[in-house]
């Protein structure tokens, strides 16, 4: 027996905003807005032009959706910037993914934008990026499935009135695409749950006899780290269900102060910082930094280094840089310096005291004494490693 969940029970919560609020005053008001409401008058436009087939339920044809996350500009002029920068064939083998009846997982190491890009996959596709399941060591079953009003279980026992359905199983109900982050940090026995969402495209109830069947237009989108292989590996049944697109690391260095300066820039918006530009030279010394003692090598190839045990990940330059911004806003004159990124590059790269000091150590004089027109770097860097 099916049932139908009622709208009701289902509709997802939007407290952040209020129900007069546009999404322009709702972007002023949030700290971090969800993508569907920070760049609603992108996907508003998108949608007014997309005159390409649309899977059932899509908000956007998979081209639109593709557009969306790699930017262009569209017949009328109007600039869709780009959320994500990588190759444009990683973006859509993962939409084409969602168009089918194959969940899709994001796989990388930590930093390479996997739930950035989830959310803004979810927001295209389904207006709705909030349909979210974090992923953590004491993630229950009833996150994945569905919980229970214990006032009213008590009161009258098993009913519909007392079932709290998930994020998945509400999206399951309207067509909508679900997301569960960092997979693979959830035990393994929690994780099995979604072999029947996935294959059967069913979330049986059996306290009531009932089953949830998902409408078309529903799909998942889950995110895992490398790093995390042997914590809570997937069983080969559950990986059968997924198509897994591997986000990779920037290719270039151009490509990564790219995207360090346009997220460092939208997070400046949004706390009043001072505008990137005038900062990029140091965006470019970070992630220098962080490309040099990650691949182990000095950017011509003359020196090979030792790497440090943390990932040095662009996620982590682009916090090293904001905080940089920070300091420069309160403490400074406004304009971003090597004394303002110092101290986060050390806390970024020094992660185990013993070992990683030793490596940063002989990076500093090995490597950034030497360089031309790195000497105030230097200094900065020697001084908060004292």
């Amino acid at each position: 027996m099916s049932v139908t969940v009622e709208p009701t029970s289902v509709e997802p919560s939007h407290e952040h905003s209020a129900p007069a609020n546009t999404g322009e005053e709702q972007s002023t008001q949030s700290l971090r807005p969800h993508a569907e409401d920070a760049f609603a008058a992108e996907l508003a436009a998108l949608a007014a032009q997309d005159d390409r087939p649309r899977p059932a339920r899509w908000k956007l044809s998979p081209w639109a959706v593709a557009t969306y996350l790699l930017g262009g500009t569209l017949p009328d002029g109007t600039v869709i910037t780009p959320k994500y920068v990588g190759p444009r064939r990683i973006v859509e083998v993962a939409v084409t993914t969602l168009a089918t009846d194959r969940a899709l997982l994001l796989l990388g190491v930590p930093g390479t934008a996997k739930t950035w890009v989830s959310e803004h996959l979810a927001a295209a596709v389904s207006g709705d990026s909030t349909l979210l399941v974090q992923g953590t060591a004491g993630t229950p079953e009833e996150a994945i499935r569905y919980g229970w009003n214990y006032a009213r279980l008590l009161a009258h026992g098993p009913s519909r009135d007392a079932l709290v359905p998930s994020p998945v199983m509400r999206a399951m109900a309207q067509g909508m695409t679900a997301r569960v982050e960092e997979l693979t940090r959830i035990p393994a026995d929690v994780q099995d749950t979604l072999i029947t969402i996935l294959s059967e495209k069913t979330l049986p109830i059996p306290e009531l006899g009932q089953e949830v069947q998902a409408v078309r237009g529903f799909n998942l989108i889950a995110t895992a780290n490398d790093r995390d292989r042997g914590v809570n590996d997937l069983s080969s049944a559950l990986r059968r269900r997924f198509n897994t697109v591997v986000l990779p690391l920037p290719e270039t260095p151009d490509a990564e102060v790219d995207i360090v300066s346009r997220r460092v820039d939208q997070i400046g918006r949004s706390l009043d910082l001072p505008s990137v530009p005038d900062g990029v030279d140091e965006i470019r010394r970070v992630v220098t930094v962080f490309r040099e003692l990650r691949d182990g090598v000095t950017t011509d190839g003359r020196t090979k280094l030792k790497s440090p045990s943390g990932t040095l990940s662009t996620a982590e330059a682009i916090s090293v840089v904001t905080n940089g911004l920070a300091l420069a806003a309160h403490f400074g004159d406004g304009v971003l310096r090597a004394g303002d990124v110092a101290a986060g590059i050390l806390g970024a790269v020094v992660r185990d005291p013993a070992a990683d000091r030793v490596i940063w150590q002989e990076y500093l004089e090995t490597v950034v004494r030497e360089r031309d027109g790195w000497k105030d770097f230097y200094r900065a860097c020697r001084e908060v490693s004292a």
